[in-house]
């Protein structure tokens, strides 16, 4: 027998809590909520950063929006969080893809700033570094680049086409400048030819 004030996590319940408490624009302050742990909820980020609940693609956008607001990453762990409730989900890579990226400046003195499809901005800097993954089998590139609190982003495959184009080589590797840093790619050496 299940006690009456216990309450099974429901993506409904969850949105409608979000929306209460979360105040503006931009991410909830996920940050500060730390509510008890109320179970895995049956919601899928697929590498390609569709959203599914129950096996089903979320279709309003709204939604994903919303539930990528209180997104929270503990312990490599993902969760969606509210002041209330703290529920389970699974991700298959990242939780964001980046999808297109703006460029300022050239050289040590360029910035890159990523898009997300669910509309979160991030400049490349010490705070927001670039990372890229090779597939141990294939030698295949995952890049990513990290959001928010832990919470990265896999850039598409065209804009990291795109961002090849305007790499640079420095100290043996070639990568990216972006907020005075640099983000190694490969070795230099493995691109000669």
């Amino acid at each position: 027998m299940t006690p009456q004030n216990i309450v099974t996590p429901s993506a409904d319940g969850l949105a409608a809590t979000a929306r209460a408490a979360k105040k503006g624009r931009g991410p909830a302050p996920v940050h500060l909520w730390n509510p008890p742990f109320c179970g895995d909820l049956d919601m899928r980020i697929a590498r390609d950063g569709t959203w599914y609940y129950l096996g089903t693609p979320i279709g309003r956008f709204e939604l994903v929006k919303l539930f990528s607001s209180i997104l929270k990453r503990e312990d490599g762990k993902y969760f969606l969080v509210t002041p209330v409730e703290k529920v389970g989900i699974t991700v298959e890579d990242a939780p964001f893809v980046a999808v297109d990226f703006t460029v300022e400046g050239a050289g040590e003195a360029q910035i890159l700033t990523f898009e997300t499809h669910v509309g979160d901005h991030a400049t490349a800097g010490p705070d927001h570094p670039i990372r890229v993954e090779r597939d141990p089998e294939t030698g295949e590139p995952s890049p990513y680049i990290l959001i928010r609190d832990g919470l990265e982003a896999l850039i598409d495959r065209k804009s990291f086409y795109r961002l090849v184009d305007i790499g640079a080589h420095h100290d043996g590797w070639f990568g990216l400048w972006s907020g005075g840093a640099f983000f190694a790619i490969i070795p230099s050496e493995d691109l000669e030819v």
